[in-house]
């Protein structure tokens, strides 16, 4: 017993030195970066004086009516960008985030008027909506646009009922948010409506996917936590395998946390983003994609709008939703999962003039919904690209990444707007880091696009 204890503080004690090592590698290797970020903000402003631009480059246009938007998750690219656009057309953008992301890099950005910090929501709701409504009354707000985390998507359908006497919402209602959010009711709901989706059951115990017989359904399947997992969505264990026992009782599955057995669907995977109006789409784009996706660039595919246009039109869906589609070989296009929320694949729009108006405006009758302009750069995030290419290992994988780096653009830096990209990566990130440090935590990646350090067990 002495032992065993004596070797399960060592291991505990080794695992604390590697998260110190890892936070303190970390914030070195960012400060070592610090000269190439400042050179590539530097560049940037003098591009913009030399173009003549300089305010004008990042507001030419005057509204024929001015608007206030309030747009949370401030800490992700995704916010930052619909701060821009709305900024574009003129309109005033106030950010919001919760109290640990003060230090939101986005702040600095020069679309945004103001910023607020307000109470996480899954730890108390009255109070994130009560903090939303006071911003919503002082600052006159007249659109609130949600740019939610997976965990608070069903918080901010709350907090379009509680600001609705205030301000117009592109949001879902409280009850359609649960049924997009959970994979079981998506897939049910999609066939109900006549759409395809793949077979899915609901699982609250492992007992009930040891007793499935596999053999007589001939599907392989993947299992998925209903709640948002950010560490366990990436685990795709396609069963039934041999041994798979141990597998199946390690998943945190219970009746407080269902997860889903989904049918494992082969072929090519895509994420298609949807702003929506009264059921009609006024804003969309299309990537090819994968489990952990960070580069995006606009393709065609009009059976996946087929189907996303049938479903908001059958469900009358306001709000931001995106979908996780599969095509297959015969042309079918299968829904993954619905995230009742706004993609980062909207960085897409960097340089469309008409996303704002797609917010505000139903739009006329016959009006076709806006997608990335056909000579529109891909995005990517420099940082996760730099952390790519320490795993290239042949000359082929060198040219692929050069071409994807020289066709495409850095989602955050933007010639007009060059301060985000700074403040995102010395002084949100490190800040963040610090932040481990002193409570000597761990993590597990850190994703720039969302503007975080990804935890177990984290937000």
């Amino acid at each position: 017993m002495a032992q065993t204890l004596f070797i399960s503080r060592g291991l505990a004690i080794a695992k604390l030195a590697e998260g110190i090592a890892k936070n303190l590698g970390t914030l070195a290797l960012l400060l070592l970066l610090l000269p190439f970020n400042l050179a590539l903000v530097f560049l940037s402003m003098i591009k913009n004086i030399i173009s003549g631009k300089g305010d004008r480059a990042i507001a030419p246009n005057t509204p024929t009516e001015k608007k206030r938007i309030l747009i949370t998750g401030a800490k992700m690219t995704k916010a930052l960008q619909l701060a821009r656009s709305f900024h574009r057309d003129g309109h005033e953008v106030y950010l919001v985030e919760t109290h640990k992301y003060w230090l939101s890099g986005h702040r600095f950005s020069r679309a945004v008027k103001g910023f607020f910090t307000v109470p996480v929501p899954e730890k108390e709701p009255e109070a994130y909506c009560q903090a939303l409504v006071d911003i919503a009354k002082k600052q006159d707000i007249d659109l609130f646009v949600p740019v939610s985390s997976p965990i608070s998507s069903y918080y901010d359908s709350l907090a379009k009922k509680a600001l609705e006497p205030y301000c117009e919402s592109i949001h879902l209602d409280p009850e359609v948010t649960a049924i997009l959010d959970d994979k079981h009711a998506f897939c049910s709901k999609a066939r109900e409506l006549g759409l395809s989706a793949p077979k899915v059951f609901r699982i609250t115990d492992p007992q009930q996917i040891l007793d499935f017989d596999f053999e007589s359904d001939g599907s392989k399947y993947i299992v998925k936590s209903i709640p948002y997992d950010s560490v366990l969505r990436l685990d795709l264990t396609r069963l039934p395998f041999s041994e798979m026992e141990d597998y199946v009782r390690s998943l945190p599955i219970s009746e407080a946390k269902p997860w889903v057995m989904q049918e494992f669907i082969r072929g090519q995977e895509y994420c298609f983003h949807a702003t929506v109006r009264k059921g009609k789409i006024r804003l969309h784009c299309c990537s090819k994609s994968s489990p952990s996706q960070v580069n995006y660039e606009q393709v065609d595919n009009p059976t996946i709008y087929q189907w996303v246009k049938t479903f908001v039109q059958k469900m009358n869906l306001t709000g931001q939703i995106c979908f996780d589609m599969i095509q297959t070989e015969d042309g079918t296009v299968y829904p993954i999962e619905c995230n009742p929320r706004l993609h980062s694949a909207i960085t897409m729009f960097h340089d469309h003039s008409g996303v704002a108006e797609a917010y505000l405006s139903d739009g006329e009758p016959q009006e076709q919904p806006i997608t990335p302009l056909p000579d529109s750069k891909p995005t990517y995030w420099t940082y996760h690209e730099l952390w790519r290419l320490l795993s290239i290992r042949s000359l082929a994988e060198l040219k692929a990444w050069w071409q994807k780096i020289t066709k495409g653009t850095d989602a955050v830096l933007s010639p007009d707007d060059p301060l985000p990209f700074l403040m995102l990566h010395n002084w949100q990130i490190p800040l963040l880091l610090l932040d481990n440090l002193r409570r000597l935590q761990g993590w597990v990646k850190i994703d720039f696009n969302i503007g975080k350090l990804v935890e177990i067990g984290g937000d």
